[in-house]
């Protein structure tokens, strides 16, 4: 049983774990104090360091991997007199300089910090490579979202936070207050495919679900393709890592109320800094409460938020963060409605976007979840670096809804069901890692070796019964709903150990070789209280690898090829009652990565293969998991970001995704597309914010996303159309004020996300217009 294992787990998680190296990015222009004029040529040091840069022809520079601390930043010229001056770095920013300089020896000129925009490029990675490599250095593709981005588009679930990023689905059954489904180059990772802080929040048969909150974020990065050999057990499709807000060496506070559609009302907060004079200690305390309706009537999207956190820095070389958080959410389901009078005609009216098909006095989506993690790395000397992660974690679930079923024959009539979900899950994770960093000649060597391990406590209880019909053109919502029998009855036990061995290879500073291996072993005991607690257990083992090579050309170009496996054993019972067999995946991507060396941008194409053999698909007709054999995925991804010093970001995206279903029971659906996949998906995102003059501090954004066609059944016969959407943000920042405005959806355009069969097809309709404005203010 669980219990034994936490003890020892807790026992060993006294030694604490991993954070990756802390950077930010140095930008800007360096001017003639007197003419403003560019100078190219200056020479930008950090003082006491070998880093640094010239500007270039339009007086622009950037400094990458900035350690995040106090630098001082000395700028000189010939024929100019040089300037020094001191600038707090913090980690995941891009500070923008002015810098001046004067051929008057009395007049100084000066250092300006312009912005703290982090912008849109990252400039290093965590979930992909466990060693913190740079983005240019990854065999494999990853998108991330920044702070930065995450603040202009004003993304309030991670579903939408994910809209502009290509190669991944965050919406794919469109509305959804209740938690993000996830798919990846087509396959599902809504189970496995969640990390908080490089540790897994896996969702055992959807006994719980994760709908985390956007405001406890410092970043989001997306990882496609199999990630076994770097984390255990999970899809093929990839990862999404977000890592939450860390505290800080510099103080900085802000407080927001926004107000916006559907009634809500937000308050939030986020205060961070040092506690002692020689920063050894820092804090960061976040919270949020939201009371808010939804474009679904009795619906609403309540929630409260709270994420402490604390570091120690009793040296240089050792650095312990405590994490927390807890949240609690009030809301309600999605709703599926008749594909008549939606993508149909229905000769008695039209169906609204804000129908809703439950009962208000039984439906209910109550989760309470909480999180407490300890991030631990120490330095040993020059080589060596120690690193632990430890989470603990809980998550409970009340969850009775009123569905629809289908319509029938009089075309007003809709038939009903009640599904109730009593999910509770308790886990324990561990992740404990050595990594060595040496030069062997031509050859910059960094080894990472690693164990961890994963225990999950899951408790899931399932009722289902009839429903009284609705009519939908005048509901009636008073109606008696009886209590539903219990159906399914279970606790889940599992327990996840793995050990892993990474290696990345710079030769000559051209050709970058990576090398990965992992093996698993997981048990999991399945005990079925309606069947006198049989218990029936699974025992599964697996290795995995992951083998990559870069070559790094002139001009910042970094053509690249990978090979990755995943594996993931199949929690839960099947139809028959009978264990599910363990999942495979397999990839081949190649591609090539540019990153300018005189302006900040990342841009990537990606080629892939990846296949996934034995896979589980959520069932909506049935509530239950079906292994259907084996799907192909091949695909082009494309994505360029810029983040440019005269305050200019934007991000695009494009998707060509061909999934097919090559092995199946099931005829009818072999070489067919499975559900709810489109085959192209683009998306592009403009900021510009006045960097200096009167109105500075004036920005604006505007987006238009594109997302293709899908169909619903296997047979692919029930379809639901394309959309292109268009979102907008404009913004006012005078310090200490910011003033935001922002638009999803901005033509307020009604689409049919999803289409798929009950006893009657029926659709789910995606976010309509959502309007919010914000006032913060930092101090």
């Amino acid at each position: 049983m669980l219990r034994p294992r936490l003890l020892v787990l807790l026992a060993l998680a006294a030694a604490p774990l991993a954070a990756f190296a802390q950077t930010g990015t140095l930008a800007g222009r360096v001017l003639d104090a007197d003419t403003q004029q560019p100078l190219p040529g200056a020479t930008i040091v950090l003082a006491g360091t070998t880093t640094g840069t010239s500007s270039g022809p339009a007086g622009a520079f950037t400094i990458l991997e900035v350690p995040v601390d106090t630098h001082t930043v000395r700028v000189s010229l010939v024929g100019y007199e040089p300037v020094s001056r001191t600038v707090e770095v913090l980690e995941g920013e891009r500070v923008v300089l002015d810098v001046a300089l004067s051929e008057q020896t009395e007049s100084l000129g000066a250092i300006t910090v312009v912005s703290r925009r982090g912008g849109f490029v990252p400039t290093a990675l965590s979930s992909a490579s466990k060693i913190g490599a740079a983005p240019l250095e990854t065999p494999q593709s990853v998108s991330v979202i920044t702070q930065d981005q995450l603040e202009v588009q004003d993304a309030t679930t991670l579903a939408e936070a994910l809209r502009y990023t290509p190669g991944i689905q965050g919406e794919a059954w469109g509305f959804e207050p209740r938690f993000t489904w996830l798919k990846i180059r087509g396959f599902d990772a809504t189970q496995t495919g969640l990390y908080r802080d490089g540790l897994q929040l896996r969702n055992v048969n959807y006994a719980v679900g994760y709908n985390v909150e956007p405001y406890g974020m410092e970043r989001i990065e997306v990882l496609r393709g199999p990630a076994s050999v770097l984390y255990g057990a999970g899809s093929p499709g990839g990862v999404v890592a977000f890592s939450s807000k860390r505290p800080t060496l510099v103080d900085q506070r802000e407080a927001t109320v926004e107000a916006g559609s559907f009634g809500r009302l937000q308050a939030q907060a986020d205060v961070s800094g040092p506690i002692d004079a020689a920063g050894r200690f820092t804090y960061r305390l976040t919270g949020l409460a939201r009371q808010s309706g939804t474009q679904v009537e009795f619906v609403d999207n309540d929630r409260l938020f709270v994420a402490p956190a604390l570091s120690w820095r009793p040296t240089s070389a050792t650095n312990w963060t405590v994490l927390g958080h807890a949240q609690f959410d009030d809301t309600g389901a999605s709703q599926a409605l008749p594909i008549e009078g939606t993508l149909e005609d229905n000769a008695l009216g039209e169906v609204p976007t804000e129908f809703y098909t439950g009962a208000p006095g039984v439906d209910r989506y109550d989760r309470n979840e909480w999180s407490a993690s300890s991030l631990f790395e120490h330095r040993v000397g020059e080589t060596w670096t120690l690193r632990q992660n430890t989470r603990a974690y809980s998550s409970e679930l009340d969850d009775v809804t009123v569905y629809s079923t289908g319509l029938m024959d009089d075309g007003r009539t809709l038939t009903r069901s009640l599904f109730g979900t009593f999910g509770s899950l308790d886990g324990l994770a561990l992740d404990n890692s050595v990594r060595a960093q040496t030069e062997v000649g031509a050859v910059d060597a960094t080894v990472l070796a690693g164990l961890d391990v994963q225990l999950l406590d899951v408790g899931l209880q399932q009722t289902f019964g009839g429903a009284p019909s609705l009519d939908l053109f005048a509901p009636d919502y008073d109606q008696t709903v009886d209590d539903a029998p219990v159906f399914a009855d279970s606790e889940t036990q599992q327990a996840q150990t793995g050990v892993y061995l990474q290696g990345q290879f710079d030769v000559a500073e051209r050709l970058i070789l990576s090398l990965n291996g992992r093996y698993d072993w997981a048990r999991t005991e399945t005990t079925n209280l309606l069947a006198d607690g049989a218990v029936t257990e699974q025992d599964d083992a697996a290795f995995t690898g992951r083998a990559g090579l870069i070559v790094k050309l002139p001009y910042g170009v970094a053509p690249y090829a990978s090979y990755a496996e995943s594996f993931l054993p199949q929690i839960g019972l099947d139809a028959e009652g009978q264990p599910f067999s363990p999942e495979r995946g397999r990839q081949l991507e190649a591609g090539v990565k540019v990153q300018p060396p005189t302006w900040n941008g990342f841009f990537t194409v990606a080629l892939f293969d990846l296949t996934r053999e034995d896979f589980l698909q959520y069932d909506p007709t049935t509530f239950l998991q079906v292994q259907t054999g084996e799907v192909r995925s091949q695909g082009v991804e494309v994505e360029g970001v810029a983040s440019l010093v005269n305050g200019f970001d934007v991000t695009a995206g494009l998707t060509l995704l061909d999934v097919e279903i090559t092995e199946t029971s099931n005829a009818a659906e072999l070489g067919m597309r499975p559900t709810q996949i489109p085959s192209l998906t683009a998306s592009l995102w403009a900021d510009y914010a006045l960097p200096r003059g009167p109105l500075a501090g004036l920005g604006f954004g505007a987006g238009v996303r594109h997302v293709g066609s899908s169909y619903g059944d296997a047979a692919n016969t029930i379809e639901a159309p394309a959309t292109t959407l268009a979102d907008a943000a404009v913004y006012y920042e005078f310090a200490p004020v910011r003033l935001a405005v922002n638009v999803q959806n901005v033509f307020d355009d009604a689409y049919v996300a999803s289409a798929f069969a009950r006893n009657s097809t029926l659709v789910t309709f995606g976010a309509g217009r959502q309007v919010s404005a914000g006032l913060s203010v930092r101090f």
